[in-house]
């Protein structure tokens, strides 16, 4: 057999071999490379060559100093083929399908990358995949909703991860320009809330906590100095955003929530509510959970859908209206001096 001859024989099995020295380097940060060749069951010269081929091919394999020598895959600045074991290309694969769903707006992106993934799958994966068709509903109304530029995700996930002080210019409600000057804050976590993008960030020029719509963010650059994280109220993110959302439990607060049925669709009462969880029980009928600062404001804000409403509870919120009620009723009816004679 002549040497091409060899060399093309040998090629299925070169490349099998590759693919097991990638997942090896995958699996752990150092290798040895005498305990790669025993793995391989090749020589400490094949792994050598081997890892040559990987270098080729695009991955950043660094020799790792030491008695007995080694390599690490360093992360490149292109990027080069991946190797997913089964049950992370079927993960891969239910994350793409559901990405429309988190508000990011890489929808178009996510969807060419799951049919790159599904073309490369061996056939038994894609069959999983194609059996599992997932569909992401939003909430009622979000797809009308501003949408969030994956390129301010990044800036902002960067100033959090970077710990440095973040500008930017903030819209305001229903599409407002922004008000100078820029706000600066210390920015500390990226959240999402209900289909949509929040930033949770110390307020420099306020001296207080803000939570700010990833979607009205402009941020500026460059970024400011670095910043020593505070903790924030509570010590603990998941509760503050709960708290403020929901009106209850965390520093911050609404201390008065309640809950009530409006005979009006969801998708109408998530429009005109910021903070609120809003449920849908039917075509025109809606659960609203919704927290304030006193009962009375909590009544006069749910009294503002034109609606008829069935509160839930507590006892207190049931008791505002019946305050308002009165107030109402007292207002409606002109004092006696001003009653023209009939």
């Amino acid at each position: 057999m002549s040497a091409s001859q060899g060399n093309i024989g040998g090629m299925p099995k070169t490349s099998a071999r590759l693919l097991s020295l990638l997942s090896l380097l995958q699996a752990r940060r150092d290798w040895p490379g005498s305990l790669l060749a025993e793995r391989l069951d090749v020589s400490p010269r094949t792994v050598r060559r081997d890892v040559e081929r990987l270098r080729e091919l695009g991955y950043r394999v660094l020799a790792v100093k030491g008695p007995d020598g080694g390599y690490r895959l360093d992360a490149g600045a292109e990027l080069p083929p991946l190797l997913f074991d089964d049950d992370q290309a079927v993960a891969l694969a239910i994350a793409l399908q559901t990405v429309a769903a988190t508000g990011a707006g890489v929808e178009e992106g996510a969807a060419r990358a799951l049919h790159t993934i599904r073309q490369v799958m061996p056939a038994r994966l894609r069959h999983r995949v194609d059996a599992l068709r997932v569909t992401a509903v939003e909430r009622p109304a979000s797809p009308t909703g501003p949408r969030v530029d994956g390129g301010v995700l990044m800036a902002l996930s960067a100033a959090v991860h970077a710990r440095e002080v973040l500008r930017f210019d903030y819209a305001g409600a229903d599409g407002a320009p922004a008000q100078a000057p820029p706000r600066r804050v210390q920015p500390h976590h990226l959240v999402t809330w209900g289909g949509r993008w929040y930033l949770v960030a110390w307020d420099l020029d306020r001296d207080d906590w803000r939570i700010f719509r990833a979607d009205r963010i402009a941020p500026r650059v460059p970024t400011g100095p670095r910043f020593t994280p505070r903790q924030p109220p509570g010590g603990d993110v998941a509760a503050f955003i709960t708290g403020r959302f929901q009106g209850s439990g965390a520093s911050g607060g609404r201390p008065c929530r309640g809950e009530v049925i409006l005979d009006l669709p969801a998708s109408t009462v998530l429009r005109y509510t910021r903070e609120g969880l809003v449920e849908e029980l039917g075509p025109n009928r809606s659960r609203l959970v919704l927290g304030s600062w006193s009962w009375t404001a909590l009544a006069a804000d749910v009294g503002r859908f034109d609606a008829d409403i069935e509160v839930v509870g507590p006892p207190e919120l049931a008791a505002a209206f019946a305050r308002l009620a009165r107030r109402y009723t007292a207002a409606a009816t002109p004092p006696a001096r001003m009653r023209r004679p009939e």
